[in-house]
């Protein structure tokens, strides 16, 4: 979980972006906690990604993604979550969600005895707040979880290269598509599931990808919030 602050004299506006917020987080990880021990102190670093497009999971991910343009990279092994932190805003006078991710809305209603709101827009800027985010090179369509099939046949025949997300409740059925990725009935397995489907559609040499939202309860919500952005408008080039 990321916690939205405000910034104290210690902080650098170099390390908020010019910002009189600061976002702060403590991993998990043993490997990032070794490396903050060895380090001493916290350090600020942008995310493993080049802008808007998908998240990498892997360190593969990173290496395919960058290649010789970044000298090393650490690897603790594949993400265990899968989408992002959720990050909280504790700047006001209730907290809100202004990314959900791998702590639920659930999980912190519970721990602070009241409701969490997620407004749809914020004051505070904060990642993965653009129309378009977590974007594969292919283009993504939402549609109701039982279009997807028809939807994606159907894009095929009018000669795109379809990459398909099934939802589990069609998992049975013979999908006419460029390819095809069974969506896992598991929540938890599709967070840490979802980038690397998306990166291997693309690898596939997808040029659309059809999928639905899964329900917005528990991590559903950080996925929906994702596929969202990744279907969102896309700047022109």
């Amino acid at each position: 979980m990321t916690l939205v602050l405000r910034r104290g004299r210690r902080v650098p506006l170099e390390a908020t972006g010019g910002l009189e917020t600061v976002a702060v987080r403590v991993p998990g990880h043993p490997v990032t906690l070794a490396l903050l021990s060895a380090f001493g102190g916290g350090f600020t670093a942008p995310s493993a990604n080049r802008f808007g497009s998908v998240s990498p999971t892997t360190a593969n991910h990173v290496r395919a993604e960058f290649g010789d343009a970044v000298d090393f990279v650490l690897d603790g092994g594949p993400c265990a979550v899968g989408v992002e932190s959720t990050i909280l805003d504790a700047t006001g006078q209730a907290p809100s969600i202004l990314r959900p991710g791998g702590v639920t809305r659930e999980d912190l209603e519970t721990v602070l005895g009241r409701p969490v709101g997620v407004p749809a827009t914020s004051r505070v800027r904060v990642p993965g707040q653009h129309p378009s985010h977590y974007a594969p090179r292919a283009r993504v369509v939402l549609v109701e979880p039982e279009k997807v099939v028809a939807e994606a046949e159907h894009a095929q025949e009018q000669g795109h290269q379809v990459g398909v997300l099934v939802p589990p409740a069609f998992a049975e059925h013979a999908v006419k598509a460029h390819a095809v990725v069974a969506v896992p009935s598991s929540t938890a397995a599709y967070g840490r599931g979802l980038y690397g489907f998306l990166r291997h559609l693309d690898q596939q040499g997808c040029d659309l990808i059809v999928a639905s939202l899964p329900a917005e309860e528990g991590l559903g919500l950080a996925i929906a919030n994702r596929l969202r952005r990744a279907a969102g408008p896309r700047p022109l080039a």
